[in-house]
């Protein structure tokens, strides 16, 4: 486990039992708070809170999340976890990250993202330069390149599990379903006996609408091969979110 550059953002976490399952291993929602905290943590950390977005009427939409899971954090373990702004393509950004087990230093988890910065009132997607701050990109390391929409295969056929409706404890500041929170609806709608014969290697997502107080999500499934899954979020005709997730024996 390298130093990384000042251009990188470091930050430790511990994991309590309230962040793992019932196989005691940290939650899918557990982690993307995390990555979430960490990329909060690096915007502020190059002088723009999220009290300085609210007041500006701007704030940051995570578009796309591809997540590879080598071992899965337990209760008690230390964690490392490492973030970087990687750079700009148009008008999104993309946010990398990597979680080391801080007692032997190996790698656990790797993670791409891309975000776009938006006003919040017109609901508009802004350029970079929208900004006001000296951001510094870093390319020393690289999880891969911009990950690419979920996209769900036409010819599978995806069958309602259940439906979700969002109240107070799922809201973000914005007022809408937390990013996080996703994690937990989307492993809601498998069977429990999935986690226990399998260990989740790979979520990815794609949000396309955020979903506000008391909306209710249509959370529909498709099994892709045995251990390979395909989610999507509805209501209606509208689409919140396109999920992938792979599981390993």
């Amino acid at each position: 486990m390298e130093q990384p550059s000042k251009a990188v953002w470091n930050e430790s976490h511990k994991v309590y039992a309230n962040d793992t399952d019932v196989h005691g291993q940290g939650k899918l929602s557990f982690i993307l708070d995390m990555l979430q905290h960490a990329a909060d943590s690096a915007v502020e950390g190059m002088g723009v809170s999220l009290g300085d977005l609210l007041q500006a009427e701007m704030g940051w939409m995570l578009m796309t999340l591809d997540l590879h899971i080598g071992r899965l954090p337990r209760q008690g373990n230390r964690l490392n976890v490492r973030t970087w702004s990687k750079g700009t393509k148009g008008p999104l950004w993309q946010r990398d990250y990597r979680i080391f087990d801080e007692e032997d230093g190996r790698e656990m988890i790797s993670a791409r993202s891309t975000w776009a910065l938006v006003d919040i009132v017109k609901r508009k997607i802004l350029r970079p330069s929208a900004l006001r701050a000296d951001v510094h990109h870093y390319t020393g390391d690289s999880v891969g390149d911009m990950p690419d929409k979920v996209a769900t295969p036409v010819e599978l056929r995806l069958e309602e599990a259940y439906r979700y409706q969002v109240r107070y404890s799922g809201l973000d500041n914005y007022g809408h379903l937390n990013n996080a929170k996703y994690g937990d609806v989307c492993c809601d709608a498998l069977p429990l006996e999935i986690f226990r014969t399998g260990q989740l290697q790979r979520f990815q997502i794609t949000y396309l609408q955020e979903a506000a107080y008391r909306d209710e999500i249509a959370v529909s499934v498709g099994r892709a091969h045995e251990h390979e899954f395909y989610l999507r979020g509805m209501q209606g005709d509208k689409i919140f979110f396109e999920a992938h997730m792979e599981l390993k024996q």
